[in-house]
């Protein structure tokens, strides 16, 4: 058996029921990193008998020059927000928070 971050090359940050996986994506290698590490993610949950709820899974891409690119966890493609709550400051995709 192995730990949820073994493998894994993102930045990956968990707090009580949350995880977070972050990387770049405006780099060539960027992009398959980071879909390499969700699919160690779904591994991992499935070798654990671990549920991820997908549903909640999204995307908050970053910056003026994200390419918006796609990612999937397992056969589910991840949507995306412009907005998500992170311990309870809501950070949007130009890096603003707020309560």
């Amino acid at each position: 058996m192995w730990g949820l971050d073994d493998g894994i090359r993102c930045i990956l940050m968990n707090f009580a029921d949350n995880t977070k996986l972050s990387g770049e994506v405006d780099t060539f290698e960027g992009r398959p990193t980071l879909q390499q590490d969700l699919h160690r993610l779904e591994e991992w949950a499935s070798e654990n008998l671990t549920k991820i709820n997908k549903d909640k899974c999204k995307v908050l891409y970053l910056g003026k020059h994200n390419p918006g690119v796609q990612h999937r966890l397992g056969s589910t493609w991840l949507g995306s927000n412009s907005v998500e709550r992170d311990l309870g400051v809501l950070v949007d995709n130009k890096l603003n928070m707020s309560e």
